[in-house]
């Protein structure tokens, strides 16, 4: 789309091609910051193109094959396109009429049938249930709301909140819902104990991982470079408005992540608020369908059970030594489980762990593999099963050890 400037002409909006799973799309945005889009700050209701957390959420979002899919706060479309290769109905909703319309462009040139409703979190899906919910908000702690993509006008990380909080009364059973989030790091609170309050009284199953920590200094630099403030007359003020907002709220960090959840229906949801700051594999949406998967498996299975397991270290498990010179040779120091794909987890072991751990190769049941390690150590073999069972619990719920 283009403008005529003089004998010029530009363009008006940003549309690119988009390759997603089986199908070559196409998004339509507002032009972003910076040579060739916009100079100064973005309009109000700029439509923000496909950026990192759009791909992030992309990326982490589990493709069953759904009747009903949602995404909230649709903006340029593209969780919405991605939702229509594997669901027969698919709602995007956005408060931005300007959104709305540039999604509507994009469904359109990616020739997908989207329906498109104007409003606020869930109120444009009131009592109604989907198979799968997505939402990249407007999650920005900002000091006022000032851009539509970004700013939901709400306080602190109250939006997050409120899209944990709604969904259960959205999902079908089994439904599950994924969200991008940020929330605060208050001074002497733990943020774990501030996101459990939102996802363990949805009573569904839920996973949240915390990617990445930013203090105030860096995070009022990132967006108001990233709505084209940086270098205005007006910098300064915003500046100093932002760390005066976190101050008064005691916000020593914000933490950005992902949330899922599953309306498995149990009476004992699983609940587990992590960090992992390293590189995972991407796209990750078959691995969190599969830790899923695991809790499940792991939540029927009586330790009785487990110890009739024949247990198999997964192929993508390495098991690394670290070794130092030492009087009589090379010494072991330490042992570690590493993980070469998915999310590429790691984790400390001791010998006798490590023992167990060779052991499991589907020829005999863990029950036989801990006698034999208790045997090999000199050790009461219900000493041993007592405190490796948990441990193997843990194993095999990240993926490590397989059922």
């Amino acid at each position: 789309m283009l403008a005529r400037d003089g004998e010029q002409v530009r363009p008006v909006v940003d549309v690119r091609p988009y390759a997603a799973d089986d199908a070559d799309l196409y998004v339509v945005s507002d032009l972003g910051v910076g040579l060739g889009g916009v100079r100064g700050p973005v309009p109000a209701d700029h439509v923000l193109g496909v950026g990192g957390a759009s791909t992030t959420l992309a990326q982490i979002t589990v493709r069953p094959e759904a009747d009903r899919a949602l995404d909230i706060g649709t903006g340029c479309g593209v969780q919405a396109l991605h939702l229509a290769r594997h669901a027969r109905h698919v709602v995007a909703t956005d408060r931005n009429p300007r959104a709305l319309a540039l999604a509507h462009l994009s469904a359109g040139l990616s020739s997908t049938d989207l329906e498109l409703r104007e409003g606020s979190l869930y109120e444009p899906v009131a009592g109604e249930r989907f198979d799968l919910v997505v939402s990249n908000p407007p999650f920005v702690v900002a000091p006022t709301a000032r851009f539509a993509y970004r700013d939901s006008g709400l306080p602190g990380d109250e939006v997050c909140r409120r899209l944990v909080d709604g969904a259960p009364q959205h999902l079908a059973d089994g439904g599950w819902c994924q969200l991008l989030a940020s929330w605060l790091h208050v001074e002497g609170e733990d943020w774990r104990e501030r996101v459990a309050g939102w996802v363990v009284p949805t009573g569904c199953d839920a996973w949240v991982v915390q990617r990445e920590v930013q203090d105030p200094t860096e995070y009022a630099e990132l967006w108001l470079r990233d709505s084209g403030e940086h270098g205005t007359p007006g910098y300064e003020r915003a500046y100093a408005d932002w760390l005066d907002a976190f101050a008064a709220l005691r916000v020593v960090g914000v933490g950005f992540g992902w949330i899922t959840l599953r309306r498995s229906g149990s009476a004992d949801p699983f609940v587990r608020i992590e960090e992992l700051r390293h590189q995972v594999e991407q796209p990750v949406g078959a691995a969190v369908q599969g830790w899923f998967a695991r809790q499940d498996l792991l939540r029927e299975l009586s330790d009785e059970g487990l110890r009739g397991a024949r247990l198999v270290v997964d192929p993508d498990v390495r098991l690394d030594q670290e070794v130092e010179p030492g009087q009589g040779g090379p010494v072991v120091t330490a042992l570690r489980l590493r993980q070469t794909r998915g999310l590429r987890r790691s984790g400390s072991l001791d010998p006798v762990g490590a023992a167990v751990v060779e052991r499991c190769d589907g020829t005999r049941t863990l029950g036989t593999v801990l006698e034999e390690v208790a045997a090999r150590y000199g050790l009461d073999p219900d000493d041993v099963a007592e405190g490796a069972l948990s441990a193997v619990r843990d194993l095999v719920a990240d993926g490590f050890l397989v059922a």
